[in-house]
């Protein structure tokens, strides 16, 4: 890789980093603090939870909006503005309700920064070098993992607000490194007159299904893992160490360019699914045992880093000529499957208790992800069966 190469990777991996290891994930991290200093039930915690995915998603929808005009670096930056700003009022929120508007406004950043990557790949990085520096760029958010869960053990001893006014420190200066970094980019317009091809394609169709699938199963995992790890009188400090061993095991997704093209994207993505699910089952008898616990992290931690990366490889090649936008797609539909998932299960565990919400959402995200294996064989079965006709 050249030097620029280098340096979009870099800028990229810092922003996505801190906007989704550290202020989209760090609600669920100080959620029982949250819950003790404010009296919050579980429903309202849940729907909070929501609120964080309904700000991503209205930051994905901005996103390629801002970038048709200004370009796709501007995007990015809006990002960092939206982390340092929803992060600093979560920090001082006298409030549930000014609590639940700063998170929704920190949850925004990463719906601003991650598709745009795609369109700046494809205009400023060499073919050959796109796959790798998009798993990077990716994977950026096991880095921030890893920092929120130092930054949790360093601020916990104080309160839960030293954590999010730390992220909106990082969330500013990862907004100046990715200033320095990427170059800034034309916006892209098409000739007058000449329509551009819609991403919803057929082909689209698997990495759609998958989205749904990884996403729930994650965005669950991430809400409700800390809930679990301080399950029995753990402190604060277990729940930190779970954030870390989730980034550490996340840091096989800088290979994820490598395995998608040794196996296929398709195949990666299936696989990392059942990884995930197969967490959710460990976390779901986690209450018993921390091993099983920590275990689940490391399991998600793989699944969920090379699942995430493996979404912006397998749309940029199915829609190769418009890879922000295939990819922007897909992250809408995962926006809206996050924005339910934690309503869903914050009315029903009060019913059914969290470990069988939890072993419920593992199945059917496993169970999803055969039938997408299976799908292009069913498929070409049928076909083959019409042509005998």
């Amino acid at each position: 890789m050249d030097a620029s190469t280098v340096r979009i990777g870099v800028g990229g991996a810092a922003v996505v980093g801190v906007a989704f290891g550290m202020a989209r994930y760090v609600y669920g991290l100080t959620l029982p603090d949250v819950r003790a200093e404010f009296g919050m039930s579980e429903l309202l915690l849940g729907l909070v939870a929501s609120g964080t995915f309904a700000g991503y998603l209205l930051g994905l929808v901005g996103a390629p909006r801002l970038s048709a005009r200004r370009g796709p670096r501007a995007p990015t930056t809006v990002g960092g503005v939206c982390g340092v700003a929803g992060c600093a009022t979560v920090a001082l929120a006298p409030s549930p309700s000014v609590l639940a508007v700063g998170a929704v406004l920190a949850g925004s950043a990463a719906g601003w920064v991650w598709a745009p990557y795609s369109d700046i790949a494809a205009a400023a990085v060499p073919r050959r070098d796109r796959p790798a520096v998009l798993a990077v760029i990716t994977t950026g958010t096991s880095a921030g993992l890893v920092a929120l869960a130092g930054l949790s053990v360093l601020t916990g001893a104080a309160s839960w607000r030293w954590t999010w006014a730390g992220i909106a420190g990082a969330a500013a200066v990862a907004a100046v490194v990715n200033l320095r970094a990427v170059p800034r980019l034309p916006a892209h317009r098409t000739d007058a007159g000449a329509p551009r091809a819609s991403p919803l394609r057929r082909a689209m169709a698997r990495p759609l299904v998958y989205a749904v699938l990884y996403f729930a199963a994650t965005t669950v995992y991430f809400t409700y893992v800390s809930d679990v790890a301080r399950t029995g009188g753990r402190g604060a400090g277990v729940a930190a160490l779970v954030f870390a061993l989730v980034g550490a095991g996340g840091l096989i997704g800088l290979g994820t360019g490598r395995m998608a093209q040794a196996v296929g994207a398709p195949v990666v993505a299936v696989l990392s699914v059942c990884v995930v699910g197969g967490a959710l089952v460990l976390l779901a008898l986690g209450r018993a045992s921390l091993l099983l616990v920590l275990l689940s992290a490391v399991l998600f931690g793989v699944g969920y880093m090379v699942g995430s990366a493996v979404l912006a490889i397998w749309t940029a090649q199915v829609v190769a000529d418009r890879p922000g936008d295939g990819f922007t797609v897909a992250l809408v539909v995962g926006a809206l499957t996050s924005i339910a998932a934690p309503a869903v299960m914050g009315a029903l565990i009060p019913l059914v208790g969290l470990p069988v919400m939890l072993a419920a959402v593992a199945v059917v995200a496993v169970s999803g992800a055969l039938v997408v294996a299976a799908a292009p064989r069913l498929r070409a079965r049928v076909v083959s069966q019409r042509g005998r006709r």
